[in-house]
């Protein structure tokens, strides 16, 4: 479908009637080769504005599908990185790629909603997961990944400003969601995935309600829209002491 390595039409369409685990299992082996992976370059962007904020002892990166994520703590953890997903088959394919990693890499199988640490973090990242969490979803979520944070630990992860309605972006986006919520009408079970449902302003009010001190830190690679504003931002939530 997306290039020669990548999954078929046949097969993102089985994957899209299937639940959300068992999509990205059938999807797994293929997903590194899908738009649907977050781009190097915006890894590599919160990388090093995670440099710029210093080092850290244990990393969680927070469904970590096939380990992107983990590669980027990797290198701003000392002492100790984990993967938590819920797809057993993306923790597989995750298994294979970092697994030469150095500081040790350990790999979770469990739901984002029902995280079964104890607060022994000091960063926690996630890329292009929230929106399969519905907005009432984003309370509890929140409340987790605050209870696996030791004090002053940061919880960070990259926010894309909105497309301009006048682009095509914002009416491909606006179809997307469109479409899945008329699926998630007829068909069972659900697959939550919409783009446009992840607002910063509502993201921004739940962390603060969830006991974060929040920052936003431009990533300066990507530059700025037209009204000043920059194009992706890092969300850092701060545990407070």
């Amino acid at each position: 479908m997306f290039s020669p390595e990548g999954p078929s039409l046949r097969e993102l369409a089985v994957q899209a009637l299937s639940s959300v685990e068992r999509g990205y299992d059938l999807l797994a082996p293929k997903f590194d080769h899908t738009p649907f992976r977050t781009p190097d370059s915006v890894l590599d962007a919160v990388g090093a504005a995670l440099g710029r904020l210093g080092t850290f002892d244990q990393g969680l990166d927070l469904c970590c599908g096939t380990g992107a994520g983990a590669e980027v703590l990797t290198r701003v953890c000392r002492h100790g990185v984990t993967g938590v997903d819920f797809s057993a088959g993306m923790l597989a394919v995750a298994r294979e790629r970092v697994r030469s990693a150095r500081p040790r890499v350990s790999w979770v199988r469990a739901d984002a909603r029902a995280l079964p640490f104890a607060p022994a973090f000091d960063l926690v990242v996630s890329f292009g997961a929230f929106g399969h969490f519905l907005p009432r979803e984003l309370p509890g979520l929140f409340t987790q990944v605050h209870s696996v944070l030791r004090p002053d630990g940061r919880f960070a992860f990259p926010v894309v400003a909105p497309p301009p309605p006048a682009s095509r972006a914002y009416w491909m986006l606006l179809g997307f969601d469109a479409v899945m919520r008329v699926r998630n009408a007829v068909w069972r079970p659900p697959f939550v995935m919409y783009y446009r449902a992840f607002r910063l302003p509502d993201v921004r009010r739940e962390l603060e309600r969830a006991g974060f001190q929040v920052e936003l830190h431009p990533l300066p690679e990507f530059g700025r829209r037209r009204d000043g504003s920059p194009r992706v931002r890092m969300v850092v939530a701060r545990r407070l002491p």
